[in-house]
């Protein structure tokens, strides 16, 4: 029998709510009868006015994805044009759950002096969070007032500094802000809040470090909920003195601007980091780190590591349970959602509204360096379904529970001819596999949520706010119509039996950490060597033994700032691992007497005096001098352990065959080294040097002809750089290259040089950075 067609079969897709969607978003098609248009003119105002003012939504995420869905992109120049849009203006009951593992920027910065949680994305989602009708109402502003009134604001939170600004009005004065200009009650608020800066000691520090002003006046408003008595080092130590302030505090900036209250929290008060477990067995920690690394392998698990037992605001599991809709924003797949739903309870909280309306967005695009290497199959196109996987793979408990429908963008809608342009710079869309994900048991929508607006005006696409809160307003409006999926919302298999972190391992408190690498500093010696320190003095001025010349101390002071900084973003490395450096020489090229024959590394650790020893040219950029400062200090970490090392040739019959490395340990007694007597040995084995039958403190290793040879220490420096910044090491990149290749039973060698470079990054992982993983 054949199946008779409906009006709707006039309107593109195939499932109703893609065509209701489609509806709403571009009106009916052409060409239609009077009376058919009629009909989906009356059905699309219907949609359009379906009253939502009473209706609670909770959207979940991080940074820009988050702060684009709720009200436009704050920090974009342009956004004060248009800032009141998005789900805020039709859902004025729209609140944020925040995350707070961000540790780069104007953020991290703040860290190494306050211990707060990172305020850089509640700064950027509150500023978006304001509503036109909130601050009309507080301060009796018109539309076209409260347009200004943002701007200004929008000015004030974005303005960035590099130097110390001399006073609060000369801050607000180079933020091109005059707080008059703000009603008064607001702009007396601010004042406060900025002038807190320059009077709270507390605070005071930050002001000599590069920031973002607003993340200072967030941070400015959570102290001023603190007694003045009570000093970071005592906050440090007890999260109980910070959690109600930091909750105030907020609280207020967000009553002062005209967001609905408590349209900002975060998920959690306690400070936190953003560990990647990638799937060649390396294990680093920070979530900015992470955002540009190029490991050029999948990521197989992303962890949360809390400074504390990680508590909760009770306001953030009300406002989940009392949800009608449940949002996840699209952002960075393993920096953004994950880290939030690691959160405990957080998951759960949402499993258990079993009653609103879950919606996952999914990202437009594959992000380089995370859904790029996020399948073993790098060959073929990242699908929304691989997106599910990972997030089921990451969260507790999986995905099950936490969203049924998956916002996708509509392909169709976009012009080629912008998808051509963004694959020539390497920008691959994440393609919608309508049966995959279905077999997954969600429900993909299809749609055109991107902003015609941003495409237009600056040539790329992002989700747009109008568009996403259209579509979720029409999703709403017609959800009592549609049969709700089963609710299974046990723990699905991909989710559980994965490694873990070790529990007993807990992150450092950042500003814990910064104190310590300032007290390292302290103690490190920085000697410019006199051929180098004549050379940087052409005025002539002579150094003494008590006084270094101008030059000289500048110079160690750039070291100083370098290795601080080195230290800082590679928190992985234990300040234990300093144990063994007395100082750090600089060395002018003339004066370099180190053999080169076996590498182009020009730094070395000498085991001698203790001292770090890098040649002056690698001072030119800092990036150069991170390499030579990492690759020296993983050889520290051996110490004295070499008694005595020497290469013999190898003769037989007058026959030069080759050469043998030998190397003799020192007594363990004697030896000062990071490792215990059986992991140093453990590590010489790795490395292919044999031990002698009859010579428990003998090595050696057999080199044919002129083959290359990379002696232990050296193997160690380079394999410790490469695993903190595979970008740092090329010559061990390019040895590691075997995990990325297909086994084959034909090559028995392979097999067992894959099996050497697996227990390889284990041991740096297990044994020199001490990160234990669970089974």
């Amino acid at each position: 029998m054949a199946r008779q067609l409906s009006a709707f079969d006039l309107l593109p897709h195939n499932d109703l709510r893609e065509k209701l969607v489609e509806l709403v978003l571009y009106g009916e098609p052409a060409s239609l009868d009077a009376e058919t248009a009629s009909q989906f003119q009356h059905l699309r105002a219907a949609l359009e006015d379906k009253v939502v003012e009473g209706v609670r939504i909770v959207v979940f995420g991080g940074g820009t994805g988050l702060s684009n869905l709720i009200g436009g992109d704050s920090r974009s120049a342009t956004w004060a044009r248009k800032p009141f849009v998005g789900l805020k203006e039709l859902f004025p009951h729209t609140r944020s759950i925040v995350c707070v593992t961000d540790d780069g920027g104007s953020t991290g910065e703040l860290q190494k002096d306050l211990p707060l949680i990172a305020l850089g994305d509640l700064r950027h989602v509150l500023l978006s969070s304001i509503q036109s009708a909130r601050l009309q109402s507080l301060y009796g502003l018109t539309l076209t007032r409260s347009v200004e009134v943002v701007s200004l604001l929008s000015l004030l939170f974005n303005h960035r500094f590099e130097q110390r600004p001399d006073s609060a009005a000369m801050l607000v004065t180079q933020a091109g802000v005059d707080l008059a200009c703000l009603p008064a009650p607001m702009g007396e608020v601010l004042a406060g809040l900025i002038d807190h800066l320059f009077s709270d000691p507390r605070l005071e520090p930050t002001l000599s470090r590069p920031h973002c002003l607003g993340n200072l006046i967030l941070a400015a408003a959570i102290y001023a909920e603190i007694p003045p008595e009570i000093t970071n080092a005592e906050l440090v130590v007890s999260h109980d003195l910070l959690a109600v302030p930091l909750a105030r505090g907020l609280a207020t900036l967000t009553a002062m601007l005209g967001a609905e209250e408590r349209a900002v929290l975060p998920c959690t008060s306690t400070q936190a980091q953003l560990s990647v477990l990638y799937s060649n067995g390396v294990l680093v920690a920070g979530e900015y780190k992470s955002g540009y690394a190029q490991r050029g392998y999948p990521v197989e698990r992303v962890f949360v590591e809390f400074c504390s037992k990680p508590h909760v605001y009770s306001e953030v599991l009300d406002v989940v349970a009392q949800a009608d809709i449940l949002v996840m924003a699209p952002g960075s797949l393993y920096s953004s959602l994950i880290p939030i739903f690691q959160v405990p309870g957080l998951a759960q909280a949402v499993r258990d509204n079993t009653t609103a309306l879950k919606i996952l967005v999914s990202n437009l695009w594959v992000q380089a360096g995370e859904t790029d290497r996020s399948i073993g199959d790098v060959e073929r196109k990242f699908h929304v379904s691989d997106l599910l996987r990972a997030y089921d793979r990451n969260i507790p408990g999986g995905t099950k529970g936490l969203f049924d429908q998956v916002l996708c963008l509509s392909l169709k809608d976009v012009p080629a001819s912008v998808l051509q342009s963004y694959a020539v710079e390497g920008k691959i869309p994440i393609y919608l596999d309508r049966d995959q994900v279905k077999a997954q048991g969600f429900i993909p929508i299809e749609c055109g949520i991107f902003s015609k607006t941003a495409l237009a005006e600056h040539g790329f696409i992002q989700h747009g706010p109008i568009h996403l809160a259209k579509v979720i307003k029409t999703l709403w409006a017609v959800s009592d119509h549609f049969k709700p999926l089963e609710k299974d919302v046990s723990p699905t298999k991909a989710s559980m039996g994965r490694a873990a972190l070790d529990p007993g391992i807990s992150a450092e408190r950042p500003l814990t950490r910064y104190r310590l690498i300032e007290q390292r500093m302290a103690l490190l010696s920085l000697e410019i060597s006199e051929g180098l320190t004549i050379a940087l003095d052409p005025s002539g001025e002579q150094a003494t033994p008590g006084r270094p010349c101008s030059a000289a101390l500048e110079l160690s002071d750039r070291i100083r700032r370098m290795v601080q900084n080195i230290l800082w973003r590679h928190r992985d490395i234990p300040l234990a691992h300093l144990d063994y450096v007395r100082g750090i020489v600089c060395v002018d090229q003339e004066l370099w007497r180190r053999s080169q024959k076996w590498d182009s590394v020009f730094s070395f650790y000498d085991p001698e005096d203790g001292l770090i020893k890098i040649r002056q040219d690698q001072l030119v950029q800092e990036k150069t001098f991170e390499v030579a400062f990492l690759v020296a200090l993983g050889q520290s970490l051996l110490g004295n352990y070499a008694l005595h090392k020497e290469m013999q040739p190898l003769l037989i019959d007058d026959v030069l065959l080759g050469k043998v490395y030998h190397l003799y340990l020192r007594p363990a007694t004697q030896r000062s080294c990071w490792f215990s007597d059986e992991e140093l040995r453990c590590y010489l084995e790795l490395s292919r040097m044999l031990p002698a039958s009859n010579d428990t403190g003998h090595f050696s290793r057999l080199i044919n002809g002129d083959e290359g040879f990379t002696p232990p220490g050296m193997l160690m420096g380079l394999n410790y750089a490469w695993y903190l910044d595979n970008r740092f090491a090329t010559h061990v990149e390019y040895k590691m290259a075997v995990m990325k290749i297909a086994l084959s039973n034909l090559i028995p060698e392979q097999v067992k040089m894959l099996g050497r470079r697996q227990r390889l990054v284990s041991f740096f992982r297990e044994v020199v950075f001490r990160k234990k993983m669970l089974a």
